[in-house]
């Protein structure tokens, strides 16, 4: 396959919550064919129709995904049809109790970090074949409390905020694990903090959000799009800046890290 295609296509995951949406508009702005990676359909027609009014972009869907369930992505990607340049991991969520997917995996594990993981494992393939292409990370600068031993909180007590910012570090830990990966295939991998922003997520951690959704998206976008990029790979940003991660610089553990993530069928 060739990579000159008329337009780039990207698919963003998590893409009906504040951020996700903004980061899908101005990317459709920017005149990117859009795929949003969603669970809702009803929301997703609704951000299809946002999307497409407000940019005149028309070249905006959606497909249905469960990324805390490695079967789905799984199908996501074989159901996948002609080209991806960019992928967005977006997607996250905070329940204020532990759950379970139905495989038993707690689900704040299962979707903040493992999504991420078969996300970037099933697609790939199909963004090499697209190369140069990137994948944007998603992370948090409030990250930490990471327990290689109790990923899914069955020895500790379970609490929300612990989980989310250990999936944030674990995104951070991951990306340049990912990026050593998928260099040869002409694929980088970046992450960064988006901003502040008052959405479901942060109202389900007890925050609220001094920064616009718009504000929020602006740092993944500039990763995903810019051309000054094209080399730079395994690094975390805040406000499109450069920012030292001790989380990644930490090269045993994220490996190790890894290895247990690979280790989920």
């Amino acid at each position: 396959m060739s990579n000159k295609t008329s337009q780039k296509v990207a698919g963003i995951t998590g893409a009906t919550g504040a951020i996700g949406l903004a980061i899908a508009t101005q990317l459709a702005t920017l005149k990117y064919k859009v795929v949003l990676l969603t669970r809702d359909p009803g929301k997703s027609e609704s951000a299809v129709d946002k999307i497409k009014s407000i940019t005149g972009n028309q070249s905006i869907s959606f497909m249905l995904v469960d990324l805390s369930r490695r079967s789905s992505i799984k199908d996501l990607a074989s159901s996948w049809e002609g080209p991806m340049h960019i992928l967005v991991n977006n997607a996250a969520l905070s329940p204020t109790q532990r759950l379970e997917t139905p495989e038993g995996i707690e689900l704040q594990f299962a979707t903040n970090v493992l999504g991420y993981f078969w996300m970037t494992e099933y697609f790939s393939s199909i963004l090499s074949l697209f190369a140069p292409s990137r994948i944007v990370n998603v992370a948090s600068y409030w990250a930490g409390d990471l327990d290689l031993e109790d990923l899914e909180f069955t020895k500790r007590p379970y609490h929300n905020h612990a989980a989310y910012r250990q999936s944030k570090q674990a995104n951070r830990m991951l990306t340049p694990v990912f990026s050593k990966i998928l260099e040869s295939k002409g694929i980088t991998v970046n992450t960064c903090h988006p901003g502040d922003v008052n959405s479901s997520l942060s109202n389900s951690l007890g925050f609220g959000g001094s920064q616009s959704p718009e504000w929020g998206a602006k740092t993944p976008v500039w990763l995903a799009t810019s051309p000054a990029l094209d080399k730079l790979s395994g690094k975390y940003f805040e406000n499109c800046q450069e920012i030292s991660c001790p989380f990644a610089a930490d090269e045993i553990r994220s490996q190790k890290l890894y290895e247990i993530c690979q280790s989920y069928g």
